[in-house]
């Protein structure tokens, strides 16, 4: 068997063969550096302008490993070595970091962190849009105890507004810009409890319809929670799964059609074809609901019928900057998380990337002048890449070295937790023997669980457009929202806010600039 230490040795040999020439010279970094100062220095020159627009990118699970990993994996489908390459992102000039706990929860769940980032508040794990008050599935805590949204008062301002996921709809972080439930599960009356259901509790497929009724964009997946027990999919009709879950024999896509102004241009759309032939300028209310739960992994994805997160980001964009009085968007790369409970990380991380993508059309889309963009996530995973790789080394590939304890290799990617624990004869699986650059290959994790489970530690908010300096340092994830609101005029802290002159003219000048050098805290 070759030594560890010559393997090493070997890699530490091919590192230095990868070593860019423009990069063994100092003044390639000494340039560069110089650059990024004159750019930092600029921005003292504060970007106080009103946001006509908000836009929330959340990266369901994307912890820092995760953004690491996912911008080697960009710059590597480029034929880069990837450490070099810049995410999306990575180009916004302010970085904060949120802490994710749950009121109950050290390490928490994507309800209680969707409540805090959404409605300002911190909540319970496993709570959608209600305060601490309310105990996860006691129905009886709920009333009373609802917290409302940013998207709501985008909406109440006059602002058009819009969800986009890659999970349901009515899925944990997107049902806490609308719903208020003491139980995330409750997707549809099928999954609840007959007590919660004679105490008067609706489900959150249910609220999407009803709380507000007037989102003007939806999309995402879901289906099945809007249509009665065992109606038949319209995409997948020989499967059972896919059937309709709701037994109150509701029609929930019929229910969203009623509630639309006959003079209004109102569609409902099931896939990508139809969402890609639409005039957004004939479009004031869309409703796309492209799979009967959550949508396929981008790498599993049929382009033929369901759109990739970017092109259903770029539709809703297009639609919603109709609307002189601006927008706010919540977009989710929701199935990252997805992949890393799998034990999936090639999965998670084509996600992530695609997420960065579709950030990228939205910029290309709008302003920083006018519009804010927060990029973050609701929590991290116990996901890690180690073991000293080369430059340029396959984010998927192996460490350069065997284990100095089982003389096995191992792949650079690993869990904390999670189903990729795998015991052959008494002994750690040689992963030399099994595919582990395969899509849906589970990486291995030092502590077997079905689910690998989330971390606990800080994750990253990137920021820009107006206000976006007021995301800084080290924050509770509930700080978030307030900002946002705080940069669009919206909400109930308006002190700020000049009287607008005439319909959309939100501009509040000297005053907005100097309240803005003040601590949030005398403000709040």
């Amino acid at each position: 068997m070759i030594s560890p230490f010559l393997v090493l040795a070997i890699g530490t040999c091919l590192s230095n063969s990868l070593v860019p020439e423009k990069e063994k010279d100092p003044k390639y970094w000494r340039d560069q550096a110089q650059e990024t100062l004159k750019y930092a220095l600029k921005l003292q020159r504060l970007n106080t302008n009103v946001a006509k627009n908000v836009i929330m990118f959340l990266g369901d699970g994307m912890g820092v490993s995760t953004v690491t990993a996912a911008r080697i994996l960009k710059g590597q489908l480029h034929h880069n070595p990837g450490e070099e390459t810049r995410l999306e992102m990575d180009k916004f000039p302010f970085v904060a970091l949120s802490k994710t706990y749950n009121t109950n929860a050290q390490v928490p769940d994507s309800a209680g962190t969707a409540t805090a980032y959404l409605c300002g508040v911190k909540a319970n794990e496993g709570t959608v849009g209600v305060s601490a008050a309310t105990e996860r599935s006691r129905c009886n805590t709920t009333q009373g105890n609802e917290v409302t949204s940013i998207l709501r008062w985008a909406k109440d301002a006059g602002k058009s507004v819009g969800i986009v996921t890659t999970t349901r709809v009515n899925h944990a972080t997107p049902s806490a810009a609308y719903a208020h439930s003491a139980d995330r599960d409750w997707y549809s009356d099928n999954e609840m409890p007959p007590e919660a259901l004679s105490q008067g509790c609706k489900d959150i497929a249910y609220q999407l319809m009803h709380n507000i009724r007037d989102i003007d964009v939806i999309m995402g997946g879901g289906r099945k929670y809007m249509y009665p027990k065992n109606k038949t999919d319209v995409e997948y009709e020989s499967d059972e799964k896919a059937r309709g879950t709701r037994l109150d024999g509701l029609d929930l896509v019929d229910t969203w059609k009623s509630f639309k102004p006959r003079h209004k241009h109102s569609h409902f759309i099931w896939n990508r074809t139809e969402l890609l032939t639409l005039d957004p300028h004939n479009v004031d209310y869309l409703l796309g609901l492209f799979e009967p739960g959550d949508m396929q992994y981008e790498l599993n994805r049929n382009n033929m019928t369901d759109p990739s997160l970017s092109e259903m980001v770029v539709v809703a964009i297009q639609i919603l900057r109709k609307n002189p009085k601006g927008f706010f968007l919540l977009v989710e790369g929701g199935r990252i998380d997805h992949g890393h409970h799998e034990g999936k990380a090639k999965q998670a991380l084509h996600e992530a990337v695609e997420m960065d993508r579709a950030i990228g059309q939205a910029g290309s889309l709008t302003s920083s002048e006018d519009t804010l963009t927060v990029v973050t996530a609701d929590h991290s995973h116990v996901f890690t890449f180690g073991g000293y790789t080369p430059r340029g080394n396959s984010i998927f590939g192996l460490a350069p070295m065997l284990s100095d304890t089982d003389k096995k290799p191992f792949t650079a990617i690993l869990y904390g937790n999670g189903p990729g624990y795998k015991v052959v004869g008494g002994e750690r699986e040689n992963v030399s023997m099994v595919d582990y650059a395969h899509n849906n290959y589970q990486a291995q994790s030092a502590v077997p669980l079905r689910h690998e489970t989330h971390g606990g530690e800080d994750v990253a908010v990137f920021s820009k457009g107006p206000m976006a300096h007021l995301l800084h340092g080290v924050h509770e994830q509930n700080y978030i929202p307030h900002v946002m609101a705080y940069a669009a005029c919206i909400g109930a802290n308006l002190d700020h806010c000049a009287p607008a002159s005439s319909a959309g003219s939100l501009a509040a000048g000297p005053l907005l600039l100097a309240l803005a050098l003040f601590p949030l805290s005398v403000l709040f």
